[in-house]
């Protein structure tokens, strides 16, 4: 009796940790989507807490009104589909070779891998060389340099180890290939895994801005949502100070909510992804954690 009323207290505990660092995560959401919706003098007055002030959809019709954001938003969902399933092939096809133990070299590809994972040769090198490719202001830059992750393939790597080799070993025998056995056996077997990496490489396309801001600088039909969003802030902010120098009494108020609607516009997209995947996300993040 001792021990269950102890065992109750502590997963009573660990539920209100676990509540306590989700309404922390959102706090800041849904202060930003309360900006977004709240009148201009309600965030001159610092009345915008957690719940709109006088709420009006003013900020979103600006947002709505610019041609280059739609735009960019479809141009980045139409990138992040497409750097999804190059990644996940990507993958899936460095993974697969690496559990066979007769892979000659496997111990020397796999430590070239691993360092990788490491080691980069930096920023200016690899601007030299996307240039020396002729990728710059190409839209495979966004696209090749990062369609494949070492963290992510280990992952993949370790479900295909959990794999019972008799599955493979008795495909063989009835004349399978190794890629009938991929597509046949570990594909299906795998989809927890691989909606969990599709997960994490959608949300970090969709999230990416940096290679754009360097490879992208003479491409702007090609701009990603996030360089789309931080160029818009950056013009606010400019419009902002100069109101700040007396040109516009109203105008700080109204590029704060103006920020907080791209922004709310930039981010529920992959929210509305999330949902969708998240039975699968606790299976496949840990894959290889329990063996036996």
């Amino acid at each position: 009796m001792v021990k269950s009323t102890r065992k109750k207290i502590e997963d009573l505990f660990v539920a209100f940790i676990c509540l306590l660092v989700m309404a922390i995560c959102l706090f800041p959401m849904l202060n930003i989507l309360a900006r977004s919706l709240s009148d201009p003098m309600a965030i001159v007055n610092r009345q915008v807490s957690f719940l709109p002030v006088n709420p009006t959809l003013d900020s979103y019709r600006f947002v709505f009104m610019d041609p280059s954001f739609t735009r960019s938003m479809i141009w980045t969902a139409i990138l992040t589909g497409i750097v999804t399933i190059v990644s996940l092939t990507m993958t899936t096809l460095c993974a697969f070779p690496l559990i066979y133990d007769q892979l000659k070299g496997k111990k020397i590809i796999n430590m070239i891998i691993i360092f990788t994972m490491y080691f980069n040769a930096g920023i200016i090198p690899n601007f030299i060389l996307m240039r020396n490719l002729g990728l710059l202001d190409n839209p495979l830059v966004l696209i090749l340099p990062g369609s494949l992750s070492v963290f992510n393939m280990i992952i993949l790597r370790s479900f295909f180890f959990s794999v019972p080799d008799s599955l493979r070993e008795s495909a063989e025998l009835d004349g399978a290939n190794p890629f009938t056995v991929l597509v046949k056996i570990y594909l299906p077997l795998s989809l927890p895994v691989l909606a969990t990496l599709a997960l994490f490489y959608a949300v970090g396309r969709w999230n990416g801005f940096t290679d754009a801001l360097m490879y992208m600088t003479s491409a702007p039909n090609f701009h990603p949502i996030q360089l789309k969003l931080y160029n818009i802030i950056n013009n606010l902010s400019s419009i902002e100070i100069a109101a700040q120098e007396g040109i516009a009494g109203g105008v700080p108020a109204a590029s704060d909510g103006m920020k907080a609607a791209a922004v709310m516009f930039a981010t529920l997209p992959i929210l509305m992804v999330y949902p969708w995947l998240q039975r699968y996300f606790i299976t496949g993040v840990t894959i290889g954690a329990v063996k036996g």
